[in-house]
């Protein structure tokens, strides 16, 4: 396995999601990953550290430039909670628990993550603003509501599918709500 073109990859689709969503500074990235299935294995039963860092050194070549904050879902032995840095748990009124993920419970990225971080904690909800999905991880629950696709040039990353989502507000009230000019807002 090319662990080059793994980071390379997810350094890529970062950064065309990054590009595609309105982003601003302190906004949260959801990443699901299972090293599993990069490696074209099944989630959960081939989990690699070394396929984990660079999937992790490929979000943090971009996300400094966008300052967004990096939520990492551990996988559903831990309930699918996620890994943030402790101000971010702070700045979102987020619930801390008490686990450490580790490859064979929270998974080999989660681990890594953590690893990464300079104060991590866990949390177990999120409401992040995007977010890649990679191997099927399924990070829909802890992205905003409403959650749109984002397609990108690539789908896969090595082996695992990949899915891409931002957030869009609700459009509420009916037929003669006026929402046309906020959601020309969200889109620029």
């Amino acid at each position: 396995m090319d662990l080059r073109l793994i980071e390379s990859e997810v350094a890529k689709a970062t950064e065309e999601l990054l590009n595609i969503a309105p982003v601003k500074a302190g906004q949260i990235l959801v990443v699901g990953c299972s090293t599993s299935e990069i490696a074209g294995g099944r989630i959960g039963k081939a989990s690699s550290m070394e396929v984990a860092d660079a999937v992790v050194k490929g979000i943090y070549k971009v996300i400094p430039k966008y300052k967004v904050n990096l939520a990492a879902q551990c996988c559903e032995h831990l309930n699918r909670a996620l890994v943030v840095e402790e101000e971010v748990a702070e700045k979102y009124n987020l619930e801390v628990v008490s686990v450490v993920p580790v490859m064979n419970a929270g998974g080999a990225f989660a681990a890594t993550v953590r690893e990464s971080m300079k104060n991590p904690v866990v949390v177990e909800f999120i409401k992040g603003h995007f977010g890649l999905d990679i191997g099927d991880t399924l990070i829909g629950m802890h992205i905003k509501h409403v959650a749109v696709p984002v397609r990108l040039s690539i789908d896969k990353i090595g082996q695992a599918h990949l899915t891409a989502a931002r957030y869009r507000p609700k459009l509420i009230g009916g037929a003669r709500a006026v929402t046309a000019e906020c959601f020309e807002k969200v889109r620029s």
